[in-house]
């Protein structure tokens, strides 16, 4: 990797591995899974395990793509990370430097995201319920608010008043989808079509409601209107349905013109987006592999509907916003575990981890793939199927049925493309600690985030003194 220079973004080389899960992540000469130039077997020697480990230079490469895609398709277009699916101060870092906004949910996120130098004129504040405090910090620092309740404009507007300042505000919509009535996809909302998955979920404002916030908000002087905003999520991997929701976007835009005088110079028709890799990712319902659609697909579709829909309803093109998570830090990401006691019963085999569902959530709340690798030796074919589980009172599946090669106690394994909702969802069951977090550039490792120790947890407890005097009184 070349020098950087402070403040600059590196140029790339992809790295040509013995077997590619990335343009930074593949096998490298002695067998052994490499992030970058680094043997993730020395990785978790070093640093331990459970570990997360973050590829910089993948992170930084899947950014440009996903980035270039939309730019080639369309005149203006800004991307805006989305932080919950790695809220690290050093992605948001690396984030700044490639030029990327942010969304924000609450005033953590927010914060973070403006502790790490964000231009908050790239932010935006979203949030079915936000907070006076949150509101404040938002308005105070120049971001851009997406309102998802009726009283939420006079809130903004006597926060703005107390300041003496103006506030960038969007509207968040409830789309009807009505051609997605009978799409089905994942169930990432409860059951139902993507139309009812949409419908039946907290989030945005119907048309007559956000009409009425749009005439309202034009009589208020610090009020300044700036874009409307939707979010289908992870519920498609077809880029057709990401294409309806952009689509109409532009429809809402020809009935706020009609209705209320205003038309949305910019459009945030947030995330969700996927990638596929070869060999399997998310959710089991509906695996991303070679065939899922590109960052070059869902441009090219979206930004035509969206020129075609303009055109149609004589209007301008407006300025277009994104939200990508998962699809720019999944792939930089692999979490590593340590294997335990191996255990074969009359049917089934068991390969117990030091990792968990608490470090890889989604594989048990969504059903998610996360594809797994022996770290040593990482090319060996699969002899054997086992089920990769981890140390908690549940069942703690993180892999069923994989075929794998022959495990012992002390090998590692890792799970690919686990760069996003990992450290961001990690949790504490069973008073588990959450693991430590190293970023990779180059042959460099770095912490980026310290491993949990017992009194981070025990300080938050405090047991009151009549439950002490109890506990410890001498029986005789």
């Amino acid at each position: 990797m070349k020098e950087k220079t402070s403040g600059q973004a590196p140029q790339l080389a992809p790295i040509d591995y013995k077997v590619k899960f990335g343009e930074f992540i593949g096998i490298g000469p002695n067998g052994h899974l490499f992030v970058d130039g680094c043997d993730v077997q020395e990785l978790a020697e070093t640093f331990g395990t459970p570990l997360y480990i973050i590829s910089e230079n993948q992170l930084r490469y899947t950014y440009r793509a996903f980035r270039d895609a939309f730019r080639r398709h369309y005149p203006d277009v800004e991307i805006l990370f989305a932080n919950k699916s790695n809220n690290g101060l050093a992605i948001r870092h690396i984030m700044n430097q490639e030029g990327a906004g942010g969304d924000c949910f609450g005033a953590q996120e927010m914060y973070m995201a403006l502790l790490a130098g964000t231009d908050a004129k790239t932010l935006v504040l979203n949030g079915s319920n936000k907070q006076d405090e949150e509101l404040e910090m938002a308005i105070a620092n120049g971001l851009c608010v997406n309102i998802d309740a009726m009283d939420e404009l006079d809130r903004i507007a006597a926060i703005a008043d107390r300041l003496g300042v103006e506030v960038d505000v969007g509207i968040r919509l409830k789309l009807d989808l009505e051609p997605l009535r009978e799409r089905k996809g994942v169930a990432m909302h409860g059951p139902g079509t993507l139309k009812q998955q949409s419908d039946s979920t907290k989030w945005g404002m119907t048309r007559e409601q956000t009409a009425e916030i749009v005439k309202r908000a034009l009589a208020m002087p610090r009020i300044r209107l700036k874009e409307t905003h939707f979010h289908l999520s992870r519920m498609s991997n077809d880029a057709a349905d990401f294409a309806v929701m952009a689509k109409e976007m532009i429809t809402w835009s020809g009935y706020l013109r009609d209705k209320a005088g205003w038309t949305p110079p910019c459009i945030d028709i947030g995330g969700g987006w996927t990638f596929g890799k070869w060999y399997g990712t998310g959710p089991n319902s509906q695996l991303d592999d070679a065939s899922a659609p590109t960052a070059e697909d869902y441009a090219r579709l979206c930004a035509a509907a969206i020129k075609e829909e303009a055109a149609r309803l004589g209007l301008p093109l407006p300025k277009l916003r994104l939200e990508p998570g998962r699809a720019l830090s999944g792939p930089s990401g692999v979490a590593v575990g340590r294997v335990g006691a191996v255990k074969t019963g009359s049917t089934k085999k068991w390969v117990n981890l030091d990792l968990s569902t608490n470090h890889l959530s989604w594989s048990a709340v969504l059903d998610w793939y996360y594809h797994a690798v022996a770290v040593a030796n990482a090319e060996a074919e699969g002899t054997e199927v086992v089920d990769l589980v981890g140390p908690l009172c549940n069942s703690d599946e993180v892999g069923s049925h994989r075929k794998m090669p022959v495990l012992q106690r002390g090998d590692y394994v890792a799970f690919l493309d686990a760069g996003g909702y990992t450290e961001s969802s990690a949790a504490r069951y069973n008073a588990q600690l959450l693991p430590a977090t190293v970023l990779v550039a180059g042959d460099k490792a770095e912490i980026t985030t310290e491993r949990e120790q017992l009194r981070d947890v025990m300080g938050r407890f405090r047991v009151p003194p009549r439950l002490l005097a109890g506990s410890f009184t001498q029986r005789s």
